[in-house]
């Protein structure tokens, strides 16, 4: 009796689900840990989870049974991915018989049985007197579901128990088929003084399963991976878009990268977007800049503001794309965008928005004397900037000099500071419909 209850369990074996937690990163890809209860009994027996996603790395699966782990071993694991489609039907039944069901000129439908010889282009068929017909057209009839075929990808595993009872078994695996990104919307007040930012992530599934009351995180930061090449799947294209705007997040530091925790649980279906609020913040402090490159005639402006709790933010943002907007005194309009890297807290942002149209400069070498015997030279640059605007405004010219020799100003008509060994600056203001000429000399040496 034993023996004979023994073999009915291993042909069925229960499994319910318990818990789901998601973590998604960055780069493509998920961790993802599933909590699961399996009827366990003393033997020998097979369990299996059909729910995993398409695009699962089988190499990281970790099964882990948290109870009772020393009574139950696992003595092997199968990945089966060899999903159910037509053509992997009609492979099967190379060399078997099958049925081509077609309606004929009456009301009556003709059948047409022969031997399967080949599914590659077309199918063929040998019929019982020895025809060959290429392509019959029809409904084609098979007698059944061959082994081997599997309607979802599924994760099997050969147990040894010693213990009874119903058992809980954390299941991890990586999948790739997940991303996550942040968006940013800004909204500057009438005098560009301070903007209203909202921070929202939208979350990718393609992974090829649903994730039903997922507890969510999202981790931010440039994770090292190796990347291989996976088992290709066929999966759906057609994506659903979810925006959810009641949500929070919570920020944690975790190793070298930052972890958003949302409060609540979420479900994550396959094949769709989903938009999460990460944050939000009134009235952040940001200053306008003009900004001057040498080897441009457009004069640069940039948005800039610190990411600390005086500002009204103080956490860690993830890199993204930020929008920003403002009110033309009827309606929003569009004002430019830049992208932002991972931005740790108290650090500075500046946003490049474009080039501005009253502002002009130009950047002209008026001399050059070169002395090849005693290996230097001398150059005279003159920067002219023409303010347009009914306001002064203040511009950062950025002059980028010679690196590989010695360098030095001879005589400058405005201050400046060295930045770096080759990048000298000047910070000059223009008053209202003016224009400014700054002239300098610069002596090489080589």
């Amino acid at each position: 009796m034993k023996r004979l209850f023994f073999v009915a369990f291993l042909l069925s074996c229960p499994v319910f689900a318990y818990s789901t937690s998601v973590t998604v990163y960055n780069d493509d890809f998920a961790l993802v840990r599933d909590v699961k209860e399996f009827s366990i009994y003393e033997g020998i027996q097979k369990i299996e989870v059909t729910d995993v996603a398409a695009k699962i790395d089988p190499t990281t699966v970790l099964p882990k049974f948290l109870s009772d782990a020393d009574k139950i071993s696992v003595l092997e694991q199968n990945y089966d991915y060899d999903l159910v489609n037509s053509n992997k039907l009609l492979q099967k039944y190379i060399g078997k018989d099958i049925t081509v069901e077609r309606q004929n000129s009456g009301s009556k439908k003709e059948q047409i049985s022969g031997t399967l010889l080949a599914v590659n282009g077309g199918i063929i068929l040998k019929t019982g007197n020895d025809k060959i017909i290429i392509n019959p057209a029809g409904e084609i009839s098979l007698p059944g579901l061959p082994d081997g075929l599997m309607l979802k990808p599924t994760i099997s595993w050969l147990v040894s128990g010693k213990v009874f009872g119903t058992k809980k078994m954390e299941l991890s695996y990586k999948t790739s088929g997940f991303s996550w990104y942040a968006d940013y919307v800004a909204v500057l007040d009438k005098n560009d003084k301070n903007i209203d930012l909202n921070a929202w992530v939208t979350i990718n599934n393609t992974s090829g399963a649903t994730y039903k009351d997922a507890e969510l995180k999202l981790v931010a930061g440039d994770v090292n991976t190796v990347k291989e090449i996976a088992p290709k799947m066929m999966l759906a294209t057609n994506r659903a878009f979810a925006a959810d705007s009641v949500s929070s997040f919570e920020e944690q530091s975790f190793f070298e990268y930052h972890i958003y925790n949302l409060s609540r649980k979420t479900t994550l279906k396959d094949n769709e977007k989903k938009q999460l609020e990460l944050t939000s913040a009134q009235n952040v402090p940001v200053e306008k800049k003009y900004t001057f490159y040498g080897n441009s005639n457009k004069v640069n402006v940039t948005l800039n503001f610190k990411n600390d709790k005086n500002s009204h933010l103080g956490i860690p943002l993830p890199k993204g794309k930020v929008r920003v907007f403002k009110n033309d005194g009827k309606a929003l309009e569009f004002v430019g965008e830049d992208k932002i890297d991972h931005t740790p807290e108290n650090d500075y942002i500046s946003l490049n928005l474009g080039k501005t149209f009253d502002i002009k400069a130009e950047r002209i070498r008026k001399n050059l004397i070169r002395n090849n015997e005693e290996k230097k030279s001398e150059e005279t640059y003159e920067i002219v900037i023409k303010n347009s605007k009914e306001q002064s405004v203040k511009i950062e010219v950025v002059e980028t000099l010679n690196s590989y020799s010695g360098w030095k100003i001879i005589s400058s008509s405005d201050k400046y500071v060295k930045k770096n060994s080759n990048t000298i600056i000047f910070n000059v203001d223009i008053p209202a419909k003016a224009e400014k000429k700054i002239i300098y000399k610069v002596r090489y040496s080589w």
